[in-house]
């Protein structure tokens, strides 16, 4: 397994669920190569471990503004690449 250096930037979210994001995306990054593929990884991963609904953005230059479930939000980055997760109902 191939090391990402993890930078959480902004987090509303348990400590086992930001690691678990984490191990996630990088399961991601491991199997997929385009950028939607890693989000549809994630957000498929996360809708199955904690209930829908999930969202995720992944890229290197965008910017955001979301509404989110109360203890359901990160962004961070793994290495380079900025990953926003959340979950909306």
């Amino acid at each position: 397994m191939a090391d990402y250096r993890a930078v959480i930037k902004s987090a509303d979210m348990t400590d086992d669920m930001q690691q678990d994001a984490i191990e996630t995306a990088v399961q991601a990054i491991q199997t997929e190569t385009v950028h939607k593929s890693i989000a549809a990884y994630l957000k498929k991963e996360f809708d199955k471990k904690y209930g829908p609904t999930w969202h995720c953005v992944v890229g290197k230059n965008y910017g955001s503004f979301v509404t989110h479930e109360s203890q359901h939000f990160m962004y961070f980055f793994l290495d380079e690449l900025a990953i926003l997760l959340f979950k909306s109902a």
